[in-house]
This record gives structure tokens, sequence and C-alpha cells, in this order.
């Protein structure tokens, strides 16, 4: 019998499966975390999958599903989570986390223990779920093909895909999120703004210049960063900002902005009102919504959860709200969804374009309707 055809008796039982990255996870300390809670919380016996440099978990996870797996624990880093997610969207098996990484921008954001395998384990197996929202992205290259994929906490253009971009995986893997450091040098070095058209929710198209824009479907990061402050992964509604600094004073009015108020004042009610009373920066524009299109002047790098995924000359992203299933702590409260009708109405940065003028009707022609591995 193989380890991945469960014993008769456990034919009852609900079944798990680990979808793992070996040079992420201690593999032996996972299976015997997996095998002290798999049989006490009635379930069978948990299969094992590993992920590839040419499978980084969409494929293994669909062969966990097929094998009949109705929870799948991802193990692993960012990437790992965002291909197993991706492969249980429109399916009833829910998502489980198991943080490997150096973001785990997912389980931070949710507010799940993330040094502590053996509770992340126990969470699994007998925790609830939570139903969240997912990010999917049409994206266009340079020669015209279109690559469909799912995010989970944001995607982003500008400084952030850069500095990805610039970043050496094996020193990544040594120094975790030290490995940035040089690549932020590189990113804040480059000239090149984005020049793009847009179009969110149907209001109009709109150009505008800006350093970075960043799609979020979740708003913190590593470092106590708070960099979407109102973002919730259950409202249905993607918190988008555009940093569009002028000069050094730019960047200080943005530092002040994300590192002061979002990071600390807003982490307390008291600061929460002071920063209630603050004025917007016009170095950092937020703005909601549920569809965004974008085409911009030239190719751009273009990262999706923490990953690079080449460069796009347009992209079209908008919300499946509550498209997958997340399991939580048993103890912690289920909230109803935070679900807004519709976004709150704010003044969008940059120029509209007239009708009959630059406009363009049809910003990113919708196509493809499969999603892509990368």
């Amino acid at each position: 019998m193989s380890e991945n055809q469960p014993d008769a008796f456990d034919e009852q039982k609900p079944v798990a499966a680990v979808v793992y990255n070996p040079i992420k996870v201690d593999v032996d300390e996972l299976r015997d975390a997996v095998a002290r809670h798999e049989g006490p919380n009635g379930w069978g016996e948990t299969l094992w999958f590993e992920t590839s440099v040419d499978d980084p978990g969409q494929g293994v996870t669909a062969e966990a599903l097929d094998a009949g797996a109705s929870m799948v624990l991802a193990a692993g880093g960012d990437g790992t989570v965002r291909s197993v997610a991706e492969a249980l969207l429109g399916g009833d098996a829910s998502l489980a986390l198991l943080p490997s990484g150096t973001g785990n921008l997912l389980a931070r954001n949710l507010e799940l223990t993330l040094n502590d395998l053996d509770h992340a384990v126990q969470t699994a197996f007998s925790g609830d779920d939570r139903a969240i929202d997912v990010g999917l992205i049409q994206v266009r290259r340079e020669n015209s093909s279109v690559e469909k994929f799912a995010f989970v906490v944001m995607a982003g253009l500008g400084i952030d895909a850069t500095m990805i971009a610039n970043t050496d995986d094996e020193l990544k893997k040594r120094v975790g999120w030290l490995a940035y450091v040089g690549a932020i040098g590189k990113a804040l070095r480059d000239k090149n703004e984005l020049r793009m058209r847009y179009n969110l929710d149907g209001q109009g198209n709109h150009s505008v210049r800006a350093h970075t824009i960043i799609i979020g479907n979740c708003g913190s990061l590593p470092a106590n960063i708070l960099l979407l402050p109102e973002a919730a992964v259950d409202d249905g509604l993607f918190d988008i900002v555009m940093l569009r600094p002028q000069g050094v004073g730019g960047w200080v009015q943005i530092i002040v902005k994300i590192v002061w108020e979002n990071g600390v004042l807003r982490r307390s009610a008291v600061g929460r009102r002071l920063a209630g009373l603050s004025r917007e920066v016009r170095a950092l524009n937020y703005v909601k919504g549920k569809e965004l299109v974008v085409k911009l002047d030239r190719a751009h790098d273009i990262e999706l959860d923490g990953d690079s995924f080449g460069t796009a000359v347009a992209f079209r992203t908008w919300v499946d709200a509550e498209a997958l299933r997340v399991r939580i702590p048993a103890s912690a409260t289920l909230e109803d969804p935070q679900v807004e009708d519709e976004p709150e109405q704010r003044s969008l940065p940059g120029e509209r374009i007239e009708e009959g003028a630059d406009a363009e009707s049809d910003l990113f022609e919708a196509s493809g309707d499969e999603l892509s591995s990368n």
C-alpha cells in the first residue's frame, strides 16, 4: 500500500492532504505533528504530495483532490500557498496554512500562528472554515498572450515588483527578508515610473503616472507594516494604493503615512482616532473597487503574493468573493463577512480621459478562462 492509499478502516473518515515544499519544511517534524492530530480529531490517514520547480503546487493539489482530500495543508512559503489556493478555487475543499516561508502573508493577515508548527497542524485538523475573497488576474504579455492567475494577498507593479525581481533567491533562502535590502536600493534608484491608463469599476478611463500600484486583498506585510489599513479579506473589495512621490519630500510623506500612521497609530483605538484626523497626502492615493483594468505604456515587472510573474503590458483583475475556505482556530470568533455592496466613492487619481480624445473603450480585451501555472 502506498502512502497515498488510505487504509480501508479510514474510508468513512474525512481525508486531508499535505502539499509541502521540501526546501521550506522539516518533513519528519511535519509528519510527526500530523500523526499526533489527525486521528484524535476524527481524520483518516493523511495523503502526502511534494512540490517541485515544475509544479509549485497546482498539479499536486489537483492530484490530492482527485484522491479524495477534503482539506489541503499547504506547507511552504507564499508561493506554495498561492499555488494551492489557486487549485482549490471552485471546489469544496478547504485550505490549511502551515507557515514555513519568510513572508507568510496570508497567515499574518488572518492572525494565525507563524512559528508554532504543532499549533498550526492542530488548527488544521480541529479548526473551523472561514470564507475569504480571492483575486483573479489576467496578465497580457508583450507577445499579446494572456495568462490567468489567482492571488490571495496582493498584486503589484512598480517598486515592490522590481524589488522582488532584483532579489537573489539563494540569498533570500539564507537570510530571509534581509535579502530585500539591496533590492530595495535598486528599485528606488529606478527612475522609470508607471505610465498607465486604468478603469476602476466602469467609472471611466483615467490616465495617471505612478511609481507603484498595489492591489490588495489583505493589508499587512512583515515588519508590522500595515500598507492597506482598511483592507479586509472578506469584504468583496480590493483596496488599491498608488504611490506617487515627487522627490524626497514625497517619499518622506509615504514613509510617515505607512510606517507611523498605519503601522503605529492604527494599532490602537486612540491612535485610529488620531489617524482619522490626518489629511490625505498627494504622494499616496487610496481607492477601493471590485474590478480594475490597466494598460501600461510599456512592459513592467508584476508580482503576485510576493513572487515575480514576469512582465505585463496590461492586466485585468477582479474579486472572486468568498471563493476560498481557510481553516482558523475553532476558538476564534467567526464574524459575518464585511461585504460592502458598493465601494465608497472617492476621487480617482490622475486625469479623466474623455471619450473621443485619448480614450480607449476597451483597455483590456477579456480572454482566457483557464488558470495558468507559473
